[in-house]
């Protein structure tokens, strides 16, 4: 027997795995009070905003992939915030500027997680949105006892808070310490938002429709909305030095809607991978997939060697240098060719026996790409090798949530809460959260695929998967880590798909990234040649890695990686799985 950190668990009535124990916990209720895989999901959404504030918030967004029992076909339910009608370039090019700040009220984009919850519920839950909204209710109202990880982020930001983000300060820092780990932590701000949004949506009477339809409309167009118009145009101080006010305003909130659409996917070595479209990172998963397919059966690769640590390390670097080209909403994206055997072959020549450090995105149909200047340059910054940074100023790299689950009638949904973090922007003193700062991830460049416009979504690094067999969901994961997202992902797929591992072995198999490209967060650091490796892959295959010219960093034997999953065995047993990474995410069912 293979060991593990924790048993893969099986049943046949459910499962459910997230960031963090209440949340799966959360929606494991809802299965059991007959709710189904959507209404779970949703449960645990509302309550990773309280219980890992530091990683999403109600001010973020969501993108989930989901299957139903009676329509298995994938559908991306889109969550992802807008730029305001007030975010030009040459509105911050007004100010200053060059890069978009990686805090503050300024990068915030419109709220989407949400809304797409509510979504959600309204077109495949089956409970009342009381029930659903119960446990978040709960947690905000009567405290949860605070992972550690929330009162450190809260100690790096204190001067922040204590000098310019006064209201941040009222709810994080009471008595003027940061929250204490284990202890119970309260947000009745928030809990009164949801009541009385909760409160105002079953004044709709008792249909659940209705209801969950009065919810949108209260948050797009009622009080929050209202709080949010008069809190954005305060002034407050962002990474940039410089106090700005933000640029949503109620119109903007009123005029965005969750939505459904099209996935992108890529059948590959029997099954179906499906993603988002390339307003997020994901179809880079799917090119990185492609290329290794074509350079050999992805099952021989040996995920212990250094062969297989330099091949896959290359792909990413191929795949992730496509995404700064010619990902973007609204962009034209030549999706069809990048994910085409043709063009999958073509990329799997330029990988040789050594480290490359440029950044080399291709030329799809014959179109020449089109990098941001910062691209050609040597941005340094410092590796993400394993927790989520945050720096002083409130600039955050790689701080996420993650849920997927799946019942017993078919439903599956893979979901990746983010943004909105309690130091993104100053907290919203009577709606007790804060707003995103998603828009860092547009460029303040013309004529790229990912340029700022008002409208727009920016490409997020949020990438949610669902995996087909047959037409058949068998599989929901995903994974925090900003631009790692799909790098750990790629891992787990070649070990749980073809290596053959189950859900744990794979999760918690030792893991690597490359940086090598410009990071999607503020400041958009550039390090060429970097791998990142757990320090269990060896010393050997370090000294290898390091001759083929990779720039590597040791991090801690369990450090990067922060995958859940759950999936239906050819059998039609349920598994799940969860990181033991960060001491948080937890697997639950039966």
């Amino acid at each position: 027997m293979t060991f593990t950190t924790r048993p893969t668990l099986r049943g046949t009535f459910g499962m459910v795995s997230s960031t963090h124990w209440l949340a799966s916990q959360s929606a494991m209720r809802i299965l059991e009070l007959g709710g189904n895989a959507f209404d779970a999901a949703a449960t645990a959404g509302f309550v990773l905003h309280v219980v890992e504030p530091h990683l999403n918030g109600p001010g973020g967004e969501v993108p989930a992939i989901i299957a139903t029992a009676a329509d298995p076909t994938p559908r991306v339910l889109c969550g992802q915030g807008v730029a305001p009608a007030g975010a030009t370039i040459e509105h911050f090019r007004s100010l200053g500027l060059e890069l978009i700040p990686g805090s503050g009220p300024l990068a915030a984009a419109v709220p989407g997680a949400v809304d797409a919850w509510l979504l959600l519920l309204r077109d495949h839950g089956s409970l009342p949105l009381r029930t659903v909204l119960e446990p978040a209710i709960g947690y905000a109202r009567n405290g949860h006892p605070l992972v550690a990880r929330v009162g450190d982020t809260v100690r790096t930001v204190k001067d922040l808070f204590t000098d310019h983000w006064q209201t941040s300060a009222e709810l994080w820092l009471q008595g003027g310490t940061p929250p204490n780990a284990n202890k119970l932590f309260r947000n009745p701000a928030y809990a009164e938002t949801l009541e009385r949004l909760l409160t105002t949506a079953e004044g709709a009477g008792p249909d659940r429709v209705a209801q969950v339809e009065r919810a949108r409309t209260t948050w797009r167009e009622g009080f929050v909305a209202e709080a949010v118009d008069k809190f954005a145009r305060l002034p407050h101080r962002d990474s940039s030095g410089e106090d700005h006010a933000g640029l949503i305003t109620g119109d903007d909130m009123a005029s965005f809607q969750a939505s459904w659409e099209e996935p992108a996917t890529l059948d590959w070595q029997g099954h179906t991978v499906a993603k988002t479209g390339p307003w997020g990172q994901g179809p880079a998963l799917l090119q990185s997939l492609a290329v290794l397919a074509e350079l050999g059966d992805p099952a021989s690769l040996d995920l212990t060697s250094a062969e297989a640590v330099h091949t896959t390390t290359e792909v990413t670097k191929l795949s992730y240098a496509d995404r700064e080209a010619w990902y973007g909403d609204g962009a034209d994206v030549p999706l069809k060719t990048l994910l085409s055997p043709a063009y999958a072959g073509q990329r799997a020549r330029l990988i040789g026996p050594d480290a490359t450090f440029e950044l080399r995105p291709g030329s799809p149909d014959g179109r020449q790409p089109h990098l941001p200047s910062i691209a050609s340059g040597n941005n340094q910054g410092d590796a993400t090798t394993g927790e989520p940074t945050v720096s002083s100023d409130g600039v955050t790299r790689g701080d996420t949530c993650h849920v997927d689950v799946m019942d017993q009638w078919g439903n599956v949904i893979s979901a990746t809460p983010s943004g909105g973090w309690l130091q993104s922007s100053p907290t919203i003193p009577e709606l007790g959260f804060c707003l995103g700062s998603r828009l860092q991830m547009f460029w303040l460049e013309e004529g790229l695929a990912s340029s700022l416009a008002p409208g727009r979504r920016p490409r997020t690094t949020l990438t949610p998967t669902l995996v087909l067999r047959d037409g058949a969901p068998v599989l929901a994961c995903g994974s925090p880590g900003g631009d790692q997202q799909d790098q750990w992902q790629l891992l787990f797929l070649l070990r749980n798909l073809v290596g053959g591992q189950d859900l744990q072995e794979a999760i918690d198999a030792p893991a690597w990234h490359t940086t090598g490209f410009p990071s999607s967060f503020y400041p958009r650091a550039v390090e060429p040649g970097s791998l990142v490796m757990e320090s269990r892959l060896g010393t050997a295959v370090r000294d290898d890695l390091v001759r083929r010219g990779h720039v590597v960093t040791e991090a801690d034997p369990w450090s990067l990686g922060r995958l859940c999953a759950v999936s239906r065995e050819a059998d039609g047993v349920l598994a799940a799985g969860a990181n033991p990474r960060g001491m948080q995410g937890y697997a639950t069912g039966r």
